[in-house]
């Protein structure tokens, strides 16, 4: 059975590269913006709109193509605040300066469509506490990074030196990278489509 991604994300697209199982990357575009905005102006919930936007990126693949197709999206609460992605380097230095000794949430949605319909999905939630690192650090780091930062909801890439601003962390590592992975896995051997 054919798996697609339905996601340009680079870590996501590693994840299931590192597992060794054949899958296609397809990407059609969502308006997650105004997905986001409707279901804000009415009060959903960050899992809610998470789960939302997910459902979007595989039903609007499924429409076209034939298999699992895998949707995944992560949205970060801090202080009741929902976070998008920082939109320059100056923001991403303001919000991890924001988040430091503090407590942030990561809201992590996967669906598998097939046929254009959901048949499946899960919901994780992770907790990161952030130590009170040096502004020194913090600038290191940036530089380090760079723009690669701008393609994570909490300005850090966990899964390398954002280890580092890290003081406590209370979840699943690869829900953390935005795709759990071993329910994925269970779901995908469940359907028959990798070796159990």
């Amino acid at each position: 059975m054919r798996i697609i991604l339905a996601s340009g994300s680079e870590i996501r697209r590693q994840i299931l590269k590192d597992t060794g199982i054949d899958f296609d990357v397809i990407v059609k575009p969502v308006d997650e913006t105004s997905i986001k905005a409707s279901m804000l102006a009415e009060d959903y919930s960050v899992r809610d709109i998470a789960d939302a936007l997910a459902e979007a990126k595989a039903k609007k693949v499924s429409q076209y193509e034939t298999g699992l197709v895998i949707g995944a999206d992560q949205i970060m609460e801090m202080d009741g605040k929902a976070f998008d992605k920082p939109a320059c380097m100056n923001e991403a230095r303001e919000r991890l300066l924001l988040m430091r000794g503090k407590t942030h949430y990561l809201i992590g949605a996967v669906v598998i469509c097939e046929n254009g319909n959901p048949v499946w999905r899960h919901l994780a939630k992770t907790e990161l506490t952030m130590r009170d690192f040096s502004e020194d650090f913090l600038d290191n780091y940036l530089k380090l990074e760079g723009e690669a930062l701008l393609k994570s909801v909490g300005a850090y890439k966990f899964e390398g030196r954002g280890s580092q601003l890290f003081s406590h962390v209370k979840g699943d590592f690869f829900s953390i990278l935005g795709l759990s992975l071993l329910p994925v896995l269970d779901y995908l051997r469940e359907r028959g489509a990798v070796l159990s």
